[in-house]
């Protein structure tokens, strides 16, 4: 077992789009568990926009308190028990748990922890990613709140993203018209190309005629990642009877950003808007996992994955979410 422990640490508050410089990192002797805790070696690293909110010191979340400067940098992490002095805990147990971006944890196990299912249904990352809380976000987002119905229109934003890469596959399945917003050319031909969506609506252009071009019938079910003044443009074009998956917001991370002001078209549109956590359904994640891994295995679904290697990247990935260089899941492989 090693000897030192290495954490990225959150160096100071990011102002706007996180940047490598707002981290940094520390190594330190690994302390052993004690009576009542397990140590975990982590073998990969998930990068999620939606830790940024908790970045900010007057972040104001329930969920989670704001990071303290100079501590380890929260997150959500995958890996491999190898000492546990806790009764629930054999060493050789994988779990994903919400702790900190570091090479090994310890945690008494009152910490977010999700217990793999043995043996592995798919290779270890998977659980980050299709068989992750994105992907098990995009599968109960569209289950419970979107409810696509056979030939209607699912628009997803962030398309290329870890969670919209999944959605729009899952839209596809259930007999939607699935149509992607993401920004650039590349991007906008890779979801076609690679995701199987319909169409692409590039937010580099003209959104507004991009979004009537590209959804001529309006839209049915709007799956949202980004917020801001996207959704208002959206709730523009929904159809009556519409539903808004409220999933992410990630142009409003660590910025101030207005609410649409056209809500009151929920009403004249009988339409529908809701959020939902997934870590909320954590009771459903054995069959929903168990939906995506036969999807997988059949070829209906792939998982795209950006993939960075070492602790020493983790503050690159991170900043490379929000600055659109990823496509897929973003993971740092430990």
């Amino acid at each position: 077992m090693a000897a030192e422990n290495t954490s990225v640490l959150l160096a100071r508050r990011p102002s706007g789009a996180p940047v490598p410089e707002d981290f940094s990192l520390a190594t330190e002797p690994l302390r052993k568990p004690v009576d009542g805790q397990l140590l975990l070696k982590n073998h990969f690293i998930s990068l999620d926009a939606g830790f940024r909110n908790w970045m900010d010191e007057d972040s104001g979340d329930e969920v989670l308190p704001a990071m303290p400067l100079g501590e380890p940098v929260m997150g959500l992490v995958l890996g491999e028990v190898i000492d546990s002095r806790h009764p629930d805990f054999t060493a050789g147990t994988w779990l994903m748990a919400r702790l900190a971006w570091q090479e090994y944890s310890i945690t008494d196990a009152t910490d977010f922890l999700i217990r793999l299912p043995e043996p592995l249904e798919a290779e270890p990352a998977a659980y980050l990613g299709l068989l992750g809380d994105t992907g098990l976000s995009a599968y109960f987002g569209l289950r419970d709140i979107g409810r696509p119905a056979a030939g209607e229109t699912v628009l997803v934003s962030a398309a290329a993203g870890a969670v919209g890469s999944v959605a729009g596959q899952i839209a596809k399945i259930m007999g939607a018209r699935a149509v992607g917003i993401t920004s650039g050319a590349v991007k906008s031909q890779k979801i076609v190309s690679e995701l199987g969506y319909d169409a692409a609506v590039d937010r580099t252009g003209d959104v507004q005629a991009e979004l009537l071009a590209a959804c001529p019938n309006g839209i049915d079910v709007y799956f949202d990642n980004v917020g801001g003044p996207l959704l208002e443009l959206v709730i523009d074009q929904l159809n009556e009877g519409g539903r808004v998956v409220l999933c992410g917001a990630v142009s409003t991370y660590g910025a101030e950003q207005p609410g649409p002001k056209n809500l009151f078209q929920l009403v004249t549109k009988q339409a529908s808007m809701a959020g939902f956590l997934t870590h909320t359904r954590a009771e459903e994640y054995p069959e929903a996992r168990s939906q995506l891994a036969r999807w997988l295995e059949e070829g209906k679904i792939v998982a795209p994955e950006y993939r960075l290697e070492g602790i020493e990247s983790v503050p690159q990935a991170f900043s490379d979410l929000f600055a659109g260089r990823n496509f897929g899941k973003t993971i740092v492989a430990l």
